[in-house]
């Protein structure tokens, strides 16, 4: 059994690619507002909100507790509405070697479809795939997007 796994799903949103990327590349701060349900904060601990090599603290409600992920801004690619956090500390440490977050917002009529992709590499075999922390994104990003509606 493969240690390496890729988990993906897509939900259509209403917002645009734009308006959803920005929030997710340059407005994290206020994201904790958007998806209260999800996110109880996000904490700057170095560099500049926004940029690539920057590291947040996010405080998670994920599978009914309030949890730490630390993640560093991997990659900010505007024209294709994509970002990448790659988690360098906290719950997801504990049970994945390496975890990566890669969104896309990808324009389609009025709104957009976001694309969510999990890479991860397990610490053993019986541990299990990122399934749950997928659910947790997909609904972290209609919870945006009904607060984005709202703006």
């Amino acid at each position: 059994m493969s240690l390496f796994g890729k988990v993906e799903a897509e939900v259509e949103i209403k917002a645009s690619a734009n308006r959803f990327h920005e929030t997710n590349s340059k407005r994290i701060a206020e994201i904790p507002k958007l998806s209260p349900n999800f996110i109880q904060s996000v904490d700057l601990v170095e560099g500049e909100w926004g940029q690539e090599g920057s590291v947040m603290n996010w405080y998670i409600l994920y599978d009914g507790k309030a949890v730490l992920s630390k993640e560093v801004f991997e990659t900010l690619d505007d024209k294709n509405h994509l970002v990448v956090y790659k988690v360098i500390g906290g719950i997801l440490k504990e049970m994945y070697k390496s975890f990566k977050f890669i969104l896309q917002a990808i324009p389609k009529g009025e709104g957009s479809l976001v694309r969510w992709t999990l890479e991860y590499e397990k610490l053993n075999a019986d541990d299990p795939d990122a399934s749950s922390m997928l659910q947790f994104c997909v609904g972290q990003s209609k919870d945006v997007d009904a607060h984005l509606g709202l703006e």
